[in-house]
């Protein structure tokens, strides 16, 4: 019987999820789901939810929460995380600060100010829930939802022997999206996909033999009303050559095109996820209240609990391993020449292979070189922000910031310095391992 721990699990968002999933897995009846979060009153929605799944599936799975993760580690065949340190009292120096620079920001969570800042905050705790883990859970899977993913996946990967994946929802979203543009029905269509998270690129995309990428791009440049759906990743594929994973709006903010000036943010950002500045700074708070009232709801009786299965991967995982039922997922893995032209021991995202013996990923090629180097451009601030992470080194930090490629188009190298310094000061509470010494 499968014990599932999540960590985190106050977010209720990913838990009830990932919980809803596997409750829907065939065959899969009992097992344990023990919930860990440092924030009590939301941990206790979140047990009560998963409480009542349970009850509504029938199923013998039982439901466990704790504040303090090491009362229930023991046993854990699968952690899985979705921990979110201290943002809601740093999401809007994450935003405003850089905005003083002329750094301007979408979301901010995956790199630039934000994202670097996200992951300073976060890696020393995720670090240690990894440690407790190899010490508490020798045999356990370790599934990463947090963001940043491919900073905290490969800080996790280099500081444990268990096998760790990073999940994220783009390629599998991405690709139906790309159906839907296409008007072609989704089981139709042939992809291929590889790269890194949120900068994943399809290099293939086929129907019944023929590419559809000469269709795609006349609906880009002809078609007004599907550009406007996404007018980032097109413009984006119709210079470099592919569409890519990420949102139009996340995806102006990993690259020095479209956010370097208020004129290119006027003509390629959008509302909401197509762009907005300070969309998540300005939301962010509202979407957590919303969403512990919506679960209170559903407890209530007042708001339908969704059962259906969703895309996932984290119980497909899960399946696969207890089920002995191999399935392919796209997963953020340590490069070990699955891409040929990325730097090998970076993370990278990429279809793995999954069964009773954990992740093993597919070796892709090459991706186009356009493409390539963008994806190294990040993988270069991401090795620096995980050496900061693992020596408490704040110098590195700040060099991960003077080569983010959004961060360098709009300043000079002295106002990086001082946004920098600005940022640490105003987080420095959050801080605070990186004035301790890292143990040997």
């Amino acid at each position: 019987m499968p014990k599932v721990t999540m960590v985190g699990a106050g977010s209720a968002v990913f838990a009830r999820q990932i919980i809803t999933d596997v409750l829907a897995v065939d065959g899969l009846d009992s097992g344990t789901f023990a919930l860990v979060d440092i924030d009590a009153e939301r941990l206790e929605l979140a047990r009560a939810i998963a409480q009542k799944l349970v009850d509504l599936s029938g199923k013998k799975w039982k439901v466990e929460a704790s504040t303090d993760r090491t009362e229930v580690l023991a046993g854990t065949d699968y952690v899985v995380n979705s921990i979110e340190v201290a943002g809601l009292q740093n999401v809007r120096a994450d935003y405003d600060i850089p905005m003083k620079y002329g750094v301007d920001q979408c979301i901010g969570d995956t790199i630039g100010p934000g994202g670097i800042f996200k992951a300073l905050r976060t890696g020393p705790a995720w670090l240690e829930i990894v440690a407790d883990t190899e010490r508490l859970a020798p045999k356990a899977m370790i599934l990463n939802y947090t963001n940043p993913m491919s900073i905290l996946t490969l800080a996790a990967a280099r500081s444990t022997s268990l096998p760790v994946v990073g999940l994220c929802h783009s390629v599998q979203g991405t690709s139906r999206q790309l159906a839907d543009y296409l008007s072609i029905p989704y089981e139709e269509l042939e992809w291929s996909c590889a790269g890194i998270n949120h900068n994943a690129w399809f290099t293939k995309l086929e129907h019944r033999g023929v590419d559809q990428y000469p269709r795609l791009r006349e609906l880009a440049a002809n078609n007004l009303r599907v550009y406007e759906r996404d007018p980032v990743r097109f413009e984006v594929m119709l210079h470099l050559g592919a569409f890519v994973t990420e949102s139009s709006g996340h995806f102006s903010e990993y690259v020095p095109y479209f956010r370097k000036r208020p004129d290119l943010i006027k003509k390629y950002a959008r509302p909401g996820y197509l762009g907005e500045s300070g969309f998540y700074a300005n939301n962010w708070p509202e979407w957590r209240r919303a969403n512990d009232e919506r679960i209170q709801a559903m407890l209530d009786g007042k708001t339908e609990i969704p059962r259906a299965r969703s895309l996932e991967y984290g119980a497909d995982i899960i399946e696969a391993a207890e089920k002995d039922k191999p399935v392919s997922i796209w997963g953020n893995v340590v490069n070990d020449g699955a891409i040929a032209n990325l730097p090998e021991g970076g993370c990278v995202e990429v279809e793995c292979k999954v069964d009773r013996d954990g992740f093993h990923p597919v070796p892709f090629g090459k991706i186009p070189e356009q493409l390539a180097a963008l994806n190294r451009a990040h993988m270069a601030v991401h090795e620096l922000v995980v050496h900061s992470l693992m020596h408490h080194d704040r110098q590195s930090a700040l060099y991960a910031l003077s080569i983010d490629p959004l961060t360098a188009a709009v300043c000079s190298l002295e106002e990086i310095e001082k946004m920098f310094d600005e940022m640490w000061e105003a987080q420095r509470p959050f801080l605070t391992p990186f004035e301790q010494p890292v143990e040997a």
